[in-house]
């Protein structure tokens, strides 16, 4: 899986992380995990024709310690689906810049 981890995060980073997601994101079905919605605009190839499929996020998930971003568009209603795919070069700036304004905004030194 291609992924973005910042690690060792210290119990107040995390907490502090934690309390942005959950301000800004949608939770996921798991503990520690969020989603973050990638803009109609920037869908892919992959994506176009499938807006049944849709909404399209990515994974974040924060466990101890570490949080993880993965690089996989997803499809919110479809597990097995060719618009499911790996980030463009536009989706994978759109998710770096969020993790770059919310590390900056929480003052995260990990």
């Amino acid at each position: 899986m291609r992924q973005f981890v910042v690690d060792e995060l210290s119990k107040e980073e995390q907490d502090n992380l934690e309390s942005y997601l959950k301000r800004t994101l949608k939770t996921g079905p798991m503990e520690g995990m969020f989603w973050l919605p990638v803009p109609d605009e920037l869908l892919g190839e992959a994506q176009q024709g499938h807006e049944q499929c849709g909404p399209f996020f990515f994974g974040i998930e924060l466990g101890r310690s570490r949080l993880i971003a993965e690089f996989l568009v997803r499809s919110q209603s479809n597990l097995h689906c060719s618009c499911i795919s790996y980030s463009t070069p536009a989706q994978r700036q759109f998710l770096l810049g969020f993790l770059d304004r919310m590390l900056a905004d929480e003052h995260i030194k990990a």
